[in-house]
């Protein structure tokens, strides 16, 4: 994947329009972010580090603010959703709540300076 569009491009119609929302909520805080990949996956990096990125599974879709600290921040407002160390997993149908990308994508900020 060159980029996050061509890995959304790839998507089925359900995840991409999750993970555009999700993207546009990031570039809203961070409009200076670019599009490229971390880790393997579709990410936006800021000032040439990971901020957030992007995977789609067979059963659930992901966000990866690379930051275990960035995860413990919503933790609390995360019941029901499955998390793991830098994880935040989630379906079209139970979409992540614009509060919470807003605050795993500030705490990510705070840690690229």
């Amino acid at each position: 994947m060159a980029d996050v569009d061509d890995y959304f491009a790839s998507l089925d119609a359900p995840a991409r329009d999750a993970f555009a929302h999700i993207r546009a909520l990031a570039e809203e805080l961070a409009p200076a972010a670019e599009q490229g990949l971390s880790y393997g996956m579709a990410a936006l990096r800021l000032k040439g580090k990971p901020l957030l990125g992007f995977k789609a599974a067979k059963d659930h879709l992901a966000v990866f603010p690379f930051s275990p600290a960035a995860v413990d921040v919503v933790r609390d407002r995360l019941a029901g959703f499955s998390l793991s160390k830098g994880t935040v997993r989630f379906t079209p149908d139970a979409p992540l709540p614009d509060d919470v990308v807003r605050d795993l994508v500030r705490q990510r900020m705070g840690e690229i300076g």
